[in-house]
C-alpha cells in the first residue's frame, strides 16, 4: 500500500488521487485539505490552482505556488479541528499543521483556512483573518525530541518506529 502523503492511514489511491485526479469531488472541505497538502507534496501545481476558489484565486502568484512546493520537502499534515465543511454545508473552516522543511530549516505552517462551495464543489476561500495567518514556527533539533515522545511530523508513532528510525 502507498500511503496518501495526507497522513489519513488510507492508500493513496483510496484517498487524495481520486480527487485530484478530479475522479471525484471532495466531499468535504477536510477532504478537499488533505487533497490540496497531496498536491504541495507532489508538486501538482494545476490541482492547487483549479481547487481554490474564484473570488480569491487571484491572488495567488501560480509561479511563487510552484517555487514553494517543489522547493519544499513535506514531512506531514496534521488536522487540528474542522468546523462545519460536511456534505450538507456551503461554507466550513479546517485548522492544520503542515511541516515542512526549506533550504534546511524546518517549519510547522499553522493556519486556519476557509473553505466555501462552489458550482457545488469545495474550494480553498482564503486563510481567516481571526487568526494572523500562516504562522513559520521554526522546529527544534531532533535532540530535543525523545525516543518515546510523539514523532513531530504528526504520523501519531513514536518518534523512534518514525523519523527516528532513520536517524
Amino acid at each position: 500500500m502507498d500511503p496518501c502523503p495526507c497522513g489519513s492511514g488510507r492508500s493513496a489511491t483510496e484517498c487524495c488521487q481520486p480527487v485530484i485526479r478530479r475522479e471525484r469531488t471532495a466531499a468535504t472541505a477536510e477532504e478537499l485539505m488533505r487533497s490540496r497538502y497531496t498536491a504541495f507534496v507532489l508538486n501538482d501545481v494545476d490541482w492547487i490552482m483549479d481547487s481554490h476558489h474564484s473570488e480569491t484565486v487571484d491572488e495567488i502568484d501560480r509561479d511563487e505556488v510552484d517555487k514553494w512546493s517543489a522547493g519544499s520537502e513535506w514531512m506531514g499534515l496534521r488536522i487540528k479541528s474542522t468546523t462545519d465543511g460536511g456534505p450538507d454545508d456551503d461554507e466550513g473552516t479546517v485548522s492544520f499543521r503542515a511541516r515542512y522543511k526549506v533550504q534546511g530549516q524546518q517549519v510547522d505552517h499553522l493556519e486556519r483556512a476557509q473553505f466555501k462551495r462552489e458550482h457545488g464543489e469545495w474550494r480553498f476561500h482564503s486563510v481567516l483573518e481571526d487568526e494572523a495567518g500562516p504562522e513559520l514556527v521554526p522546529v527544534g533539533p531532533r535532540s530535543e525530541v525523545g525516543r518515546n515522545d510523539p514523532c513531530p511530523c504528526g504520523s501519531g508513532k513514536k518518534y523512534k518506529k518514525c523519523h527516528g528510525a532513520a536517524a
